[in-house]
């Protein structure tokens, strides 16, 4: 295994499980638990990572917090999205407007994770959810995240230049 595949596994299973211990701070909403932390280390992996690891590691955190009852079966749809949707933006902008990509998540958490809920996961939890519904609860936690990821992303840039040339610049 080489060296950066090495360090992007390191950090994805740091990203990981920093989410199961932070797991304890979602909030009910409905059948949802909002968890604004995943949001922020979904803007952190995707953009110090790249979509694929971020979607590992937002996919393992949400297996584990499903397992240990701190999340429901929305959290996948309501982490992978975004994961994804900032690992590409992210690849996509210039070095150094790479750290905006994190403000991709909610737009794809609210979309495409709101309505894969709605249309396929709460039917067949025999959850009755409407899109609508989802969106809304999806945004109040995606957005302080994404805001949240966006700043920790920041100071990274600031600070810590062990980061810095880490999967592209900062």
């Amino acid at each position: 295994m080489n060296r950066e595949r090495l360090r992007n596994l390191a950090l994805a299973g740091l990203f990981a499980a920093l989410g199961v211990l932070l797991s304890g701070l979602s909030v009910p909403v409905g059948p949802t638990r909002c968890f604004p932390a995943q949001h922020a280390l979904n803007a952190l992996a995707g953009v110090l990572l790249g979509p694929w690891w971020a979607a590992g590691a937002a996919t393992v955190t949400s297996l584990l917090r499903v397992s240990l009852g701190t999340g429901t079966l929305f959290a996948f749809p309501g982490s992978i999205p975004g994961a994804l949707a900032v690992g590409f933006a992210a690849a996509l902008l210039p070095d150094r407007l790479k750290p905006l990509g994190a403000l991709a998540e909610p737009l794809a958490t609210c979309t495409l994770g709101a309505w894969i809920c709605a249309a396929w996961l709460g039917p067949a939890m025999g959850k009755s959810v409407g899109y609508a519904f989802l969106a809304g609860a999806f945004g109040a936690s995606s957005v302080p995240g994404a805001l949240l990821g966006l700043g920790l992303l920041a100071a990274l840039r600031a600070g810590l230049p062990l980061l810095r040339g880490h999967r592209g610049t900062l």
